[in-house]
Protein backbone atom coordinates (compact mmCIF):
# COMPACT_ATOMS: atom_id res chain seq x y z
CA UNK A 1 0.00 0.00 0.00
CA UNK A 2 1.69 3.43 -1.01
CA UNK A 3 0.98 6.80 1.16
CA UNK A 4 -2.21 9.08 0.33
CA UNK A 5 -1.06 12.82 0.39
CA UNK A 6 -4.15 15.40 0.22
CA UNK A 7 -4.16 18.75 -0.62
CA UNK A 8 -4.08 20.68 -3.46
CA UNK A 9 -1.63 20.45 -6.39
CA UNK A 10 -0.19 24.16 -6.50
CA UNK A 11 0.46 24.42 -2.59
CA UNK A 12 4.15 24.80 -2.34
CA UNK A 13 4.02 22.70 0.67
CA UNK A 14 2.24 19.79 -0.96
CA UNK A 15 4.25 19.91 -3.92
CA UNK A 16 7.69 19.58 -1.31
CA UNK A 17 6.29 17.04 0.14
CA UNK A 18 5.17 14.87 -2.80
CA UNK A 19 8.70 15.34 -4.82
CA UNK A 20 10.03 14.23 -1.53
CA UNK A 21 7.90 11.11 -1.12
CA UNK A 22 8.92 10.21 -4.90
CA UNK A 23 12.86 10.97 -3.86
CA UNK A 24 12.38 8.23 -1.39
CA UNK A 25 11.63 5.79 -3.83
CA UNK A 26 7.78 6.05 -2.44
CA UNK A 27 4.69 6.31 -4.90
CA UNK A 28 2.73 8.17 -3.38
CA UNK A 29 -1.43 8.86 -4.40
CA UNK A 30 -2.27 12.13 -5.07
CA UNK A 31 -6.31 13.38 -3.25
CA UNK A 32 -6.50 16.25 -4.72
CA UNK A 33 -8.95 18.70 -2.56
CA UNK A 34 -10.60 20.55 -5.48
CA UNK A 35 -11.34 18.12 -7.37
CA UNK A 36 -12.09 15.47 -5.60
CA UNK A 37 -13.83 16.87 -2.77
CA UNK A 38 -12.64 16.36 0.81
CA UNK A 39 -13.39 12.69 2.15
CA UNK A 40 -15.77 13.53 4.79
CA UNK A 41 -14.69 9.68 6.99
CA UNK A 42 -11.18 10.81 6.51
CA UNK A 43 -12.16 14.28 7.58
CA UNK A 44 -13.45 12.91 10.71
CA UNK A 45 -10.92 10.15 11.03
CA UNK A 46 -8.16 13.28 11.25
CA UNK A 47 -9.86 15.48 13.42
CA UNK A 48 -9.98 12.09 15.91
CA UNK A 49 -6.57 11.61 15.04
CA UNK A 50 -4.40 15.30 15.26
CA UNK A 51 -7.00 17.54 16.39
CA UNK A 52 -9.01 20.08 14.77
CA UNK A 53 -6.51 22.86 15.70
CA UNK A 54 -3.57 21.01 14.07
CA UNK A 55 -6.11 20.50 10.97
CA UNK A 56 -7.38 23.83 10.35
CA UNK A 57 -4.73 26.10 9.04
CA UNK A 58 -5.84 29.71 10.31
CA UNK A 59 -2.72 31.21 9.15
CA UNK A 60 -3.73 31.05 5.06
CA UNK A 61 -4.93 33.07 2.66
CA UNK A 62 -8.63 31.66 2.73
CA UNK A 63 -8.91 31.89 6.27
CA UNK A 64 -8.10 35.74 6.57
CA UNK A 65 -10.48 35.73 3.25
CA UNK A 66 -13.11 34.34 5.93
CA UNK A 67 -16.10 36.39 7.66
CA UNK A 68 -14.73 37.08 10.72
CA UNK A 69 -18.04 35.59 12.71
CA UNK A 70 -17.19 32.29 10.56
CA UNK A 71 -13.88 32.52 12.20
CA UNK A 72 -14.92 33.43 15.86
CA UNK A 73 -17.73 30.78 15.78
CA UNK A 74 -15.04 27.73 15.43
CA UNK A 75 -14.57 27.04 18.70
CA UNK A 76 -14.32 23.14 18.66
CA UNK A 77 -13.97 20.13 16.45
CA UNK A 78 -17.78 20.40 14.60
CA UNK A 79 -17.28 24.30 13.76
CA UNK A 80 -13.97 23.56 12.71
CA UNK A 81 -15.46 20.59 10.42
CA UNK A 82 -17.93 22.73 9.07
CA UNK A 83 -15.71 24.96 8.13
CA UNK A 84 -13.19 22.41 6.24
CA UNK A 85 -15.75 20.88 4.49
CA UNK A 86 -16.91 24.10 3.02
CA UNK A 87 -13.34 25.57 2.24
CA UNK A 88 -11.34 22.74 1.67
CA UNK A 89 -8.41 25.01 1.42
CA UNK A 90 -8.55 26.13 5.39
CA UNK A 91 -7.29 22.33 5.60
CA UNK A 92 -3.47 22.48 6.83
CA UNK A 93 -1.29 20.64 4.17
CA UNK A 94 -0.51 17.79 3.62
CA UNK A 95 -2.31 15.50 5.16
CA UNK A 96 -0.48 12.27 4.30
CA UNK A 97 -2.03 8.80 5.53
CA UNK A 98 0.68 6.15 5.60
CA UNK A 99 0.23 2.54 4.71
CA UNK A 100 0.87 2.13 8.82
CA UNK A 101 -2.29 4.23 9.74
CA UNK A 102 -0.16 6.78 10.90
CA UNK A 103 -1.65 10.26 9.67
CA UNK A 104 0.70 13.61 9.53
CA UNK A 105 0.14 16.82 8.68
CA UNK A 106 2.27 19.34 6.96
CA UNK A 107 5.71 19.13 5.58
CA UNK A 108 7.35 17.64 8.24
CA UNK A 109 9.84 14.76 6.83
CA UNK A 110 11.69 14.47 10.01
CA UNK A 111 8.22 13.19 12.02
CA UNK A 112 7.37 10.94 8.77
CA UNK A 113 7.70 7.13 8.87
CA UNK A 114 10.86 5.40 7.56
Amino acid sequence: MDPIVYGIPNCDTVKKARTWLADQGLNAVFHDFKKQGVPEAQLDAWLGVVGWETLLNRKGTTWRKLDTAVQTGVTDSESARRVMLAHASTIKRPVIAWPSGKVTVGYTPEQWPA
